[in-house]
């Protein structure tokens, strides 16, 4: 017969086991929950200038300790503000993403403050081949002629912008695409000074783009260069002359003289003859 004492036993274990998992987990959930915060993600891919709605966004638990600054936690305040900056599937909205509020969507809610966009027409070449993309920076150099009409060479290429973000290439301001793209136009962020200074350029002579390093932010004082200076001496050394050998002198030899003639002295005798009464001379 079995011993009910035993059997109690065991129950009471297995009663007492279960209740314990069941606190247990209660407070590791709790303490899950004190450690970490709601925050608002992507839940697609938003491109820029695109404005928020509920369908692009959800809230997930996110570490208190490693919450990024700017965190947006209630999805409410994100109705119909627009991002100034591409945003990944997963990554989270950050105040310093969004534009302004009330402004609308489009490129000019990723325009700041006291800046403006202005578009340049370019060509596979002037455009870099296509390596000028959203988000890039580049130099503006502009090839004219000089005013001076009393000055014989008026060519000179000249960098008149420095430093200048490019926001959108044609249509396209979606700043994830790294493939070279070729097109026909280029819209740039500038100031208003170099916008005026940019209108300027365009319409005197050609522009080009140089790309430059993305954290490169230093600038070159030039002077712009010249045709005259570009085939300077300095700048292509013509070859040294050779210097011509000496001559070499060839002495002449000296020829004996030849021998003088020997001088042959004729003496003559002259010789009176008388015959009778006549009287003559004889040379001999």
């Amino acid at each position: 017969m079995k011993n009910p004492r035993a059997i109690a036993m065991l129950v009471l274990s297995v009663v007492i086991g279960l209740v314990a998992t069941v606190v247990a987990s209660g407070w590791v959930a709790q303490q899950g929950r004190a450690a970490s915060n709601k925050v608002v993600v992507a839940a697609v891919d938003i491109d820029l200038g695109s404005k928020l709605n509920p369908q692009q966004l959800k809230t997930v638990d996110w570490p208190s300790g490693s919450l990024p600054n700017g965190a947006i936690t209630d999805p409410q305040t994100l109705q119909q503000r627009g991002v100034k900056t591409s945003v990944m599937r997963g990554e989270p909205i950050l105040d310093a993403k969004l534009a302004p509020i009330g402004s609308s969507g489009g490129l000019s809610a990723v325009i700041p403050e006291g800046k403006r966009a202005i578009t340049v027409r370019v060509n596979d070449v002037i455009g870099v081949a296509g390596f000028a993309l959203p988000g890039n920076y580049v130099d503006i150099v502009v090839n004219t002629q000089l005013d001076n009409e009393g000055h014989g060479d008026k060519q000179i290429s000249k960098i008149v912008l420095q430093h200048i973000l490019v926001l959108a290439v044609a249509q396209e301001a979606n700043r994830d695409e790294t493939k070279p793209k070729v097109v026909n136009a280029v819209t740039l962020e500038v100031t208003p000074e170099q916008a005026e200074k940019l209108d300027l350029a365009r319409s005197v002579g050609t522009l080009s783009l140089v790309l430059r390093n993305q954290v490169d932010k230093q600038g070159a004082e030039t002077g712009g260069i010249m045709k005259r200076q570009l085939f300077a001496a300095d700048v292509l050394k013509s070859p040294e002359p050779v210097q011509p050998k000496p001559a070499t002198r060839h002495r002449k030899r000296a020829v004996p003289a030849a021998p003088a003639a020997p001088t042959v002295i004729i003496v003559k005798e002259t010789v009176e003859v008388i015959k009778g009464v006549q009287k003559g001379s004889v040379e001999f």
